[in-house]
């Protein structure tokens, strides 16, 4: 472990755009800028969803008040590139996943020994509990949790598509895909092809990365909420609209509520 984990540059990790090139403040510029999305899609996300959040469970909110935190410890790591830094954004996506999961993932997927949702919760909240624990240790232990659930979210998708026959839903959920597919391109050419980037001079696809992870996790947790509605709540008829241009399905997916069942 570095002498001082707040120390700037004492993160394992070095991107490949240039540090200190634009601002002797800011280590990465871009891939800090970039972070900007998240916060200005997080409250966009609270107030499309509200509606849905006081149908379903006001926790909601919670998800996109941790993407905000996500976004804030992101900057805070490329601004300065410190172990610390490195650790929170680590960690806080790991926060991010376990409180989605707790909330949306679909009650007939449970395992056998799980009763109910709040037990499941528990059991999420205690297992993330455990890795970030580990992950003061060992930061490759968080790596390793994070792509566990990134397949198990994939194998989850792919079970429930196959029982939908909603288009709008499937199309959701192919342009999911796509954007992860995209997303992790990015962060891989960037990790791997760093030597190729340099020389074109183009470092920005860690950037980029930043952009369209956000975008992947506003569809793909519509998507998982849809699924969730149609387990807990069908009564209030959930739809997935589109901001700004609801006709067209382009823009930023949210799932609406047709019958509203109880008002905040």
């Amino acid at each position: 472990m570095p002498p001082s984990i707040f120390a700037r540059q004492s993160s394992e990790i070095d991107w490949c755009e240039g540090n200190y090139l634009h601002s002797e403040y800011v280590a990465e510029y871009y891939n800090t800028v970039s972070n900007v999305v998240f916060l200005l899609v997080g409250p966009l996300m609270m107030y499309l969803l509200h509606p849905y959040a006081c149908t379903r469970s006001l926790a909601v909110h919670l998800v996109w008040l941790m993407f905000i935190a996500v976004g804030l410890f992101s900057m805070y790591y490329h601004m300065t590139l410190s172990y610390m830094g490195q650790l929170l954004d680590e960690i806080s996506i790991l926060w991010v996943i376990a409180v989605g999961y707790s909330i949306w993932f679909p009650r007939p997927c449970f395992p056998d020994f799980i009763k109910n949702r709040s037990h499941f919760g528990t059991v999420i909240f205690t297992l993330a509990a455990i890795s970030t624990m580990l992950s003061f240790v060992k930061p490759v232990v968080n790596a390793y949790a994070l792509n566990c659930i990134t397949f198990h979210i994939l194998y989850i998708v792919v079970k429930e598509i196959r029982k939908c026959s909603n288009h709008r839903i499937l199309h959701l959920a192919f342009v999911s895909v796509c954007l992860w597919i995209v997303a992790i391109s990015c962060w891989l050419s960037d990790r791997l092809f760093c030597s190729f980037w340099r020389r074109i001079n183009f470092c920005y696809l860690h950037s980029i990365w930043h952009v369209f992870i956000c975008i992947t996790v506003v569809y793909s947790n519509t998507l998982f909420a849809y699924f969730d509605a149609m387990y807990e709540i069908p009564e209030s008829q959930p739809q997935v609209q589109y901001w700004p241009l609801k006709s067209l399905q382009v823009g930023l997916p949210y799932l609406s509520i047709t019958k509203h069942r109880k008002n905040c």
